[in-house]
């Protein structure tokens, strides 16, 4: 993969070898620029305010938070950069961008036959009272990874139920009102997204890896692809584990209230290019085929999900002006990675308006001359 370049210069001739039109494509990056997202930039007074409509002080904030930068994004035609945008290489917060990582280390572990089936019970790997009762006991992998396990109870301080009847991209179910506790059903049979069950997968994969996630995600995944070291993933105040005698602080799977993975846009490229490459990089395997796509494979009772993965799924598109095989990783802001087997393409943008991703998508795809 080419150099990934912060504040790439215009160069219409290196845009129309990769295959695009470079006026079109530069009313595509306008498009972008000029569709900025209306959140605060100032993310902790947003969510101080109410981004997730929950009231204080159980919506409180635990986690650090910080600034966020102008729209910047990048293009990647067959592994090359072929446009830039705002400053690639400054380190954001990412919000729920930061689940697709967590998939990414249940892949490690999945291939490390810590995990050896996702349909199996919890419980069976994983015994620090989280999966013991009735409700969790028979929660399977899977099901944490795809939303529907009905995980129930409290976790770093946060109840299941702040987010239930929660919809996101159009999806929930939208029988109650956010944060208003409801009956839970039995798991597998509802989907529903909640970072309070993201939060418990993420500390059901550390105890198994016995390592920190962004240890485990650096030394196998961020390093192996030239990653920068800028990248950072946190956890919350209270999200600290003993594991063999060690303090292991189990990281959040969004900035929902703080803390998540935050990183550049030039590095979100590389796992983008990683997961278009279906595990390998440089003739190097670091996830397997099998788990990319088991990760992209759809939930039976949500098509447009595969596990903390969006998918395009034919009459279910989540955005409709990209491909059936597009996927997905998405978080408030807008934050994007758009992977585009079809076209070989691999596409980050930050802070854009979420009304605006799909026509910015067509923009782009329009701007195609091969």
């Amino acid at each position: 993969m080419g150099q990934i370049q912060a504040d790439m210069p215009w160069d219409a001739a290196h845009v129309r070898q990769a295959g695009f039109d470079p006026d079109r494509l530069a009313q595509a990056i306008s498009f972008a620029k000029d569709n900025e997202s209306k959140m605060d930039r100032d993310v902790g007074a947003a969510l101080a305010a109410g981004h997730f409509e929950e009231p204080w002080p159980i919506g409180q904030t635990i986690g650090p938070v910080k600034d966020r930068g102008d729209p910047a994004g990048l293009i990647l035609r067959a592994g090359q950069t072929v446009a830039a945008w705002g400053v690639t290489d400054r380190v954001d917060m990412t919000f729920s961008v930061s689940k697709s990582y967590i998939t990414l280390c249940a892949g490690i572990a999945f291939d490390d036959g810590l995990i050896r089936d996702v349909d199996a019970p919890v419980r069976e790997l994983v015994q620090d009272g989280g999966f013991d009762s009735p409700q969790n006991r028979d929660i399977t992998w899977r099901q944490l990874l795809q939303l529907t396990s009905e995980w129930e109870g409290t976790l770093w301080d946060k109840p299941d139920w702040i987010d239930h009847n929660r919809i996101v991209m159009g999806k929930g179910d939208g029988q109650g009102v956010k944060g208003q506790k409801r009956s839970l059903k039995r798991p597998g049979t509802h989907w529903e997204y909640n970072d309070v069950r993201v939060n418990r997968a993420a500390l059901a994969l550390t105890r198994v890896l016995g390592r920190s996630l962004p240890e485990v995600l650096k030394e196998r995944v961020m390093d192996p692809i030239g990653a920068s070291d800028t990248w950072e993933w946190h956890g919350y105040s209270n999200s600290w584990v003993e594991i063999d005698g060690r303090q292991v602080q189990s990281v959040s799977g969004g900035a929902h209230w703080g803390g998540g993975l935050w990183i550049s846009s030039a590095d979100h490229a590389r796992v983008g290019q990683l997961v278009l490459n279906k595990g390998a990089w440089e003739g190097q395997r670091l996830l397997s085929e099998a788990w990319v796509a088991m990760m992209t494979t759809p939930c039976p009772i949500n098509p447009t999900y595969g596990m903390f993965w969006w998918l395009n799924t034919p009459g279910h598109a989540v955005f409709p002006s990209a491909s059936a095989s597009a996927v997905f990783g998405i978080g408030v802001g807008c934050n994007l990675i758009w992977v585009e087997p079809a076209h070989d393409m691999v596409l980050v943008a930050r802070w854009i308006e979420d009304d605006a991703v799909d026509a910015f998508i067509a923009k782009v795809l329009a701007a195609r001359t091969g």
